[in-house]
């Protein structure tokens, strides 16, 4: 079937008696609910369970080859190709699957809170619930804005459609197929709804850069004076948490751009993970989980209430709410240039010490590293902590190459004159199973005292490891957590351990061959 005659069938379907467009949040929930898709929490958001599929698939996932854009795409085993005719006619069939529904909803928003550069979205999704995630999730527009809403991308989302890896040319039952040149985003057999919205985030990361804005997986707040903080980081290493902070707005939780005229939301909503969720050390995002709420995979007792420390269904919980949920949010999300970057990782080694300052080599080097641990439950499979580089802090979501993204962060830090910390919400003590997990309450002062600029001219001591500038002492924090090898018991131990993670440092990055010499020898480990 042509690309003109699966339009045609796709504008066939929206049009049909099927189609619940623009449902208000209440809607969806009493449909969700109706429909035996979700239950209601005691505070009345709705609960889904996803069933195999509780995080994301990287290896499910695939964009279309064609041109223009397969010249610009860095393939491999992030970014893996298919071809078009494997795509048209896996979206033919998922047409027909979504056919014979009974109901669809639909959802029509904008990713990109800056209207100069927005993307507008048609979500059509066979499940309700799903249709509040993104209603919730992406930039809801006004009536005046709906009225002449033109669509550049549309999400198909068929959850219960299995695929054929042997006839249908894909990896399991479960794909995510994007065609940059049709606008289409094919979703199927799976039920975890991460996957639209970073589906969408990995196609902003694509046209972005090539209108000069920096996309970024970051969170971002901004305090009374306007000056603006970015966390980037992985999945589990406290974006969402750093960034929630009741003495900042919050502007967003997971994705930005950066354009000459300062930062911006993707989204409208955030996407939390609340496993361990406590009022006493994050009151904004327990707050959050109220009518309107999506929770997944979060066990709840007769009564409906959630229980967020147990993870028997996946320790990958998650919770998804507008953003205007989180009180004194910036709404429209948009700020000014940031003045603070904070780069998180979670060391499961315990080498990395728990704040250091990063010169522009230093920031530049570690950012194309992206150096975290993957954490139990972000990922099918990942069941303990994973040493990972993720280039960027967001290798899963960019299409272009690495050094795209890393240059145009270096004229940034130069531009703005930005100061950049690496901040280690990992392990001390010992690597994982012997040391513990670095206290919420120490790295929220750390942090805090970055962004304030208490950090500033600070005496410090350099690092046997990657050399970095780690402070003697800050207020609130006990001084032998600051320098990691003192939280050692066995300092030979620790010697053996950070060696390990410094050759694991320099073998990734001998990808990155053009690198300039100034960021391979400035900015990586010296032992």
């Amino acid at each position: 079937m042509t690309s003109s005659k699966l339009s045609d069938k796709l504008n066939d379907l929206l049009t049909g008696d099927s189609i619940r467009e623009q449902l208000s949040a209440e809607e969806l929930t009493e449909k969700a609910v109706q429909r035996g898709e979700a239950v209601l929490t005691d505070k009345g958001a709705v609960r889904a369970t996803t069933g195999a599929y509780t995080g994301r698939s990287p290896k499910d996932r695939f964009i279309v080859q064609e041109s223009p854009s397969k010249e610009d795409i860095d393939w491999g085993s992030v970014n893996k190709p298919v071809s078009p005719e494997v795509f048209e006619k896996l979206y033919a069939k998922v047409l027909a699957h979504l056919g014979e529904r009974d109901e669809l909803f639909v959802f029509n928003g904008f990713a990109g809170a800056d209207p100069e550069s927005r993307l507008s979205l048609r979500v059509v999704n066979e499940f309700a619930w799903h249709n509040l995630f993104v209603h919730q999730l992406f930039i809801r527009p006004t009536e005046e804005e709906l009225k002449g809403i033109s669509p550049q991308f549309t999400i198909v989302s068929a959850p219960t459609f299995k695929a054929d890896p042997e006839i249908d040319g894909t990896n399991s039952e479960a794909f995510v197929m994007i065609s940059l040149e049709r606008g289409i985003v094919l979703i199927g057999g799976t039920e975890y709804a991460g996957e639209m919205k970073k589906s969408i985030f990995s196609v902003m990361n694509y046209l972005l850069p090539k209108k000069g804005i920096m996309s970024m997986h970051c969170s971002s707040n901004v305090g009374d004076e306007g000056d603006v903080a970015l966390f980037f980081g992985l999945s589990g290493t406290g974006k969402t948490t750093l960034s929630a902070d009741p003495g900042r707005r919050l502007i967003g939780d997971d994705e930005h751009g950066w354009s000459d005229k300062g930062v911006f939301n993707i989204e409208g909503g955030c996407y939390a993970k609340c496993i361990n969720l406590s009022e006493e050390k994050e009151p904004q995002i327990y707050g959050a989980i109220r009518e309107g709420s999506v929770l997944e995979n979060v066990v709840l007792d007769e009564e409906g209430i959630p229980d967020y420390d147990n993870g028997s269904l996946t320790e990958n919980t998650r919770a998804a709410y507008p953003l205007d949920y989180i009180e004194g949010s910036v709404i429209p999300s948009v700020a000014g240039h940031p003045k603070t970057i904070i780069f998180l990782t979670a060391d499961a080694f315990g080498v990395l010490p728990p704040i250091s300052k990063l010169t522009k080599e230093q920031a530049m080097y570690h950012f194309l590293s992206g150096f975290t641990s993957k954490l139990a439950g972000t990922e099918r499979g990942i069941t303990s902590p994973e040493m990972t580089f993720s280039t960027c802090f967001g290798s899963p979501f960019l299409p272009l190459p690495a050094t795209v993204y890393a240059e145009m962060l270096g004229e940034k830090i130069d531009e703005h004159g930005v100061n950049v910390y690496l901040v280690n919400t990992g392990w001390t003590g010992g690597e994982y199973g012997v040391g513990s997990r670095m206290k919420l309450s120490y790295t929220r002062t750390m942090v805090r005292a970055a962004i304030d600029g208490k950090l500033d001219g600070v005496e410090t001591e350099k690092g046997s490891v990657f050399g970095l500038e780690m402070p003697k002492a800050i207020e609130g924090v006990p001084s032998d957590v600051l320098n990691p090898r003192n939280a050692w018991a066995d300092k030979e131990a620790y010697d053996k351990k950070a060696k390990e993670l410094a050759d694991a440092f320099r073998e990734n990055f001998k990808k990155f061959g053009s690198v300039s010499e100034s960021i391979k020898t400035l900015g990586g480990p010296i032992i």
